[in-house]
């Protein structure tokens, strides 16, 4: 069909592919909440109103019909399933489209993995829109799989889901004018530029301000993130497994600067894509607590298609994408029906149609860990130790100086105090770097967990009790040829194998959500006290998020941005 075709249906000479009768429509654009029917021809919405009909019609009966909704910024690989199985899980929550940022797995394998990610994304019922990944690696305080510079991004510049540019997180170099930050900035110039500032404020802020970037996700309180809207960066408010920035930061909106706000989930786990559910989930928690619905609907879906310029998403209107989701309720924001492109494709929380079978793509061994005897052993070097302070559901941490426990001349794990050790092993080219370091928290009273899972560099994360057991969680994790593990000395009480580039699985995402289950509930046995042990080691080695972390190469103050001595 064509344009033709779709003005045809719009003036009523030809019956419509489908007609919504009955519908109260959510007009984000206009403001108001009307009842029409829609009239959908070709993928798009080419009629609002009476009068029309169509070869399939469809009596809503007084439901609500709302935009596909739209998150601003998700790394998919979060989700630990490959974009098929993220799709069979956000669709029936109403979100038809994603701008996701492959950063993970293109840590891993480059521009490898972020076509990889392309690439399974075909013929899946979900817009799957990307970003290219700014900070491959992170920063020069890690070792990962691969390093993109401007002229590798050059290939993505003009690819037609290629965005813009992904968060640049390494905000120093942006603001002191990196060479290198700057051609990649200077390469998307006129498309979109995320942020990624956790922190940041006053002379630096400007500077990274005026580098061109476009909005932060980071915020965490209220005061920092009107510091940033008042700068022009349009703010994403964050809801993910570990990051949950929702509540604290609702007080920020006000119908005079919803405009440039947008919702986003960043990180979520299976279990809560599952159970939670995505935007949907901001809705809901948005609406209950007093945020007008018109607004909060508008802040998931047609800011965010505003602001990456996406001029056929985010509204039910003539000439959009028939992107739509229909809900009973506007206070409990539960979709009855999702469609795509005038599709039905999610009904009652199901996905509606088979799932299909995806052609093999093959990408080479990323669990390359120097063949040498591990050895945590940490010779005593004075009484007093840096240790990392996890926080509760927030990938910040605290820069905590603690009396070190020593036996036998080496400083060991303290139970008693919640000090673990921890340990960072390069997993990209068996080069043997090892950082060690010591972290508080999680509360492990004995045993280990493990994970090839590490933001963003993903070398293979330990922590544990003592040294027999995270050697046996570090074994069971390169065994699997990459994944997560739980162990209690030579026991293994649970794993999960990641297989595609150490980050996802290829299993349904409800049986990797049954296996994550039980790595939960392993290291609950074993005393952790984190709601997600696993997410939240994920985020102990990223150097990018204060205030101190541990990579491959030791710990990082990133407050200084630079390695500084385990012991003080």
């Amino acid at each position: 069909m064509s344009i033709v075709d779709r003005l045809a249906a719009a003036r009523g000479d030809v019956a419509a592919d489908l007609v919504l009768r009955n519908g109260q429509l959510v007009n984000v654009i206009s403001g108001e909440i009307y009842l029409t029917d829609i009239v959908i021809h070709d993928r798009h919405v080419v009629a609002l109103g009476a009068g029309y009909s169509g070869r399939r019609e469809v009596d809503l009966a007084g439901m609500f019909v709302a935009p596909g909704l739209i998150d601003a910024h998700v790394h998919i690989e979060s989700s630990l399933v490959t974009p098929p199985e993220f799709a069979r899980a956000v669709l029936p929550h109403g979100v038809t489209t994603v701008v996701t940022d492959p950063h993970e797995i293109a840590n891993v394998l480059g521009l490898e993995g972020m076509r990889y990610m392309l690439e399974r994304a075909k013929n899946v019922p979900l817009n799957m829109y990307v970003m290219a990944s700014s900070c491959v690696p992170a920063t020069a305080m890690e070792t990962s799989g691969a390093r993109l510079e401007a002229e590798d991004l050059a290939q993505l510049v003009d690819h037609p889901w290629v965005l813009g540019l992904a968060e640049l997180m390494n905000y120093p170099a942006v603001a002191l004018g990196d060479e290198g930050m700057l051609d990649k900035i200077a390469l998307f110039k006129g498309r979109a530029l995320d942020g990624h500032a956790p922190a940041m404020t006053g002379l630096m802020l400007n500077a990274y301000a005026a580098a061109g970037v476009q909005s932060e996700h980071e915020c965490t309180t209220v005061a920092e993130a009107r510091e940033k809207l008042r700068l022009g960066l349009t703010i994403f408010i964050r809801e993910g497994t570990t990051t949950r920035n929702l509540m604290p930061l609702l007080p920020l909106i006000t119908a005079e600067n919803q405009a440039a706000i947008c919702f986003c989930t960043d990180d979520r786990m299976p279990a809560d894509l599952i159970d939670e559910g995505s935007i949907d989930h901001m809705l809901r928690v948005a609406i209950r607590s007093g945020i007008d619905p018109i607004m909060a609907i508008r802040m998931g879906s047609y800011n965010s298609a505003r602001h990456f310029g996406l001029k056929k998403h985010g509204a039910v209107a003539p000439g959009k994408y028939a992107d739509i989701v229909v809900v009973p309720d506007l206070q409990d924001f539960q979709p009855a029906q999702v469609y795509r492109g005038g599709n039905l494709v999610a009904q009652d929380g199901k996905m509606v149609g088979e799932r299909g079978d995806s052609r093999r793509i093959d990408l080479r061994s990323t669990m390359n860990i120097s063949a040498a005897p591990l050895d945590f052993s940490i010779k005593a070097g004075g009484g007093r130790i840096r240790v990392i302070g996890a926080i509760a559901d927030q990938v910040a941490t605290e820069h905590l100086v603690e009396r070190a426990t020593i036996v036998d001349g080496f400083a060991v794990s303290d139970v008693e105090r919640d000090i673990l050790k921890f340990a960072m092993l390069e997993r990209h080219r068996a080069s043997g770097n090892i950082g060690l370091a010591f972290i508080k928290g999680f509360g492990l009273r004995r045993g280990a967990i493990a994970g090839s899972v590490a933001h963003d560099h993903h070398n293979l994360a330990v922590i544990g009790v003592d040294d027999d057991s995270m050697k046996n969680a570090v074994a069971a994790v390169v065994e699997m040829g990459g994944g997560l593990a739980a162990v209690d000395g030579g026991a293994v009480l649970a794993r999960l194998p990641l297989p595609v580039a150490g980050l996802l699985s290829e299993l349904p995402i409800e049986a990797a959500r049954v296996q994550y289950d039980g790595l939960i509930e392993a290291a609950r046995t074993l005393g952790n006290r984190m709601s997600d042990p696993f997410m939240a080691m994920s985020f102990m080695g990223l150097e990018v998020i204060p205030k101190l972390k541990l990579t491959d190469m030791g710990l990082v103050d990133v407050e200084q941005f630079k390695l500084v001595d385990l012991f003080v």
